[in-house]
C-alpha cells in the first residue's frame, strides 16, 4: 500500500527526482517549498511556505506517513551568514517537532558529506565513513555550520523517539537542476570556459537520481538514528579534468591562488550587496577550503544495508550535458574530450 509522503524542498534538484520516484512506486505526494511549481500536477498537493514557519509546516504534516526533509539553504555563500543557521537549523527543528507531534512513521533527513570534512585534518588516503565525528568548530564556513546544526537537530529528534534516518549525499550531478545548484554551476562554468585553472582535489560524485533512490531506500530499510553516505565515484580532479582542461587552455592552480581570489570576490560582493556568482577558478573561499580537503568517502554502508546501486557516472555526466544543451546554457562548442 502506498504511503502519504511530505517532501520539503520537493521542487529542488534532488527533490523533483525523489517526487518522481515516489510517484512511480505508488505513493501519494505533498510538497512544501518556497517556490511555486512551473507545471503543477493535479495528483500532487502543493504547500508554498518556509520550513521555519511552524503553522504551515504543521498543517502540511497532517495525515502524512513519511517525511523527506530536503529543504535547506544549500548555497556556499550568502550576504548574511545567519541565514544558513536560521534556515537550516531552525527549519529542521520546526520540521522535526511537527513530525513528532503528527506521529509520522518515518523521517528521512537530508544532510551532506560536507559536514564530514575538516580542512584542518590532513587526508591520510583512508576512506571516510559514517563513524567520523566532528565538532562545530571543525565546520568549513556558515553553510557547513548550518547543516551540521541541522543534523544535530535530526539526531536529537531521533533520541526523543522520532524515527529519523539521516542520509549524507556527496556531490549531486545529472539532469534536471532547474535552480542550478553549486555543483551544476561549477560544471557549467568549466564547460563554458569561465575557469582558467583547476585545483587538484578529490570529489565524490553521484547522480541526483541515485540520491533520490537512496532517500527512498533509507525510508524503507534505514535504521533509526543512523546516517548513510550516498556517493559513488571519486576520481582526482586533475585526472578527469586534465584533457578537457587542456583543450580549454586551463592550468593547474595552486590552492592559495583561487583562495585569495575568492576572498577578494566575497569582500566585493559584501560591500556591493550583490549575490555571489564569481568567475574565478576557485569560487567562494569556503568551496576552495572544501576542495583542499581531498577526503575519500565510503558508501559501503548504504550499499550493504540499503541496497543502493548507482548508474555509471559517464551516463550522469552525459545526461547533464544534454540537459544543459537543451536549455541553451552552453555558450561555446564542447571540446572533443568532453
Amino acid at each position: 500500500m502506498g504511503k502519504r509522503c511530505l517532501v520539503t524542498g520537493g521542487l529542488g534538484f534532488i527533490g523533483q527526482h525523489l517526487v518522481r520516484l515516489l510517484q512511480q512506486r505508488g505513493h501519494t505526494i505533498r510538497i512544501l517549498d518556497l517556490d511555486r511549481p512551473q507545471q503543477p500536477q493535479p495528483t500532487i498537493d502543493y504547500v508554498q511556505a518556509s520550513i521555519v514557519d511552524a503553522e504551515p509546516v504543521t498543517q502540511a504534516m497532517a495525515d502524512i506517513d513519511w517525511v523527506f526533509h530536503l529543504a535547506a539553504n544549500a548555497g556556499l555563500w550568502a550576504p548574511r551568514k545567519q541565514d544558513f543557521l536560521t534556515i537550516n537549523q531552525q527549519g529542521t527543528r520546526t520540521v522535526m517537532a511537527a513530525a513528532q507531534a503528527a506521529g509520522v512513521e518515518r523521517v528521512v533527513h537530508t544532510s551532506t558529506e560536507s559536514i564530514l570534512k575538516c580542512d584542518r585534518i590532513p587526508a591520510d588516503g583512508q576512506e571516510t565513513d559514517e563513524s567520523i565525528r566532528l565538532e562545530f568548530d571543525d565546520m568549513v564556513g556558515p553553510y557547513c555550520q548550518g547543516k551540521f546544526l541541522a543534523e544535530r537537530e535530526a539526531l536529537a529528534a531521533a533520541a526523543r523517539g522520532l524515527p529519523v534516518v539521516i542520509v549524507n549525499p556527496t556531490i549531486p550531478i545529472g539532469p534536471g537542476d532547474r535552480r542550478l545548484t553549486p555543483p551544476s554551476r561549477m560544471l557549467l562554468g568549466f564547460l563554458n570556459g569561465r575557469y582558467p585553472a583547476f585545483l587538484n582535489s578529490t570529489l565524490n560524485l553521484i547522480d541526483a537520481r541515485d540520491v533520490a533512490l537512496g532517500h527512498l531506500l533509507a525510508a524503507e530499510k534505514g535504521q533509526v538514528g543512523e546516517r548513510y553516505i550516498l556517493g559513488q565515484y571519486q576520481p582526482g580532479i586533475a585526472a578527469t579534468a586534465g584533457a578537457p582542461a587542456a583543450d580549454y587552455g586551463a592550468l593547474h592552480a595552486p590552492a592559495a591562488d583561487p583562495l585569495w581570489t575568492g576572498l577578494c570576490h566575497q569582500c566585493g560582493a559584501r560591500i556591493l550587496g550583490r549575490s555571489y556568482y564569481p568567475s574565478s577558478p576557485g569560487g567562494p573561499p569556503n568551496r576552495v577550503r572544501l576542495a583542499r580537503s581531498p577526503l575519500r568517502f565510503s558508501s559501503h554502508k548504504a550499499q550493504q544495508q540499503l541496497g543502493l546501486t548507482c548508474r555509471p557516472i559517464e551516463v550522469s555526466l552525459a545526461d547533464a550535458v544534454q540537459d544543459y544543451q537543451a536549455r541553451g546554457l552552453l555558450r561555446r562548442p564542447l571540446p572533443k574530450a568532453v
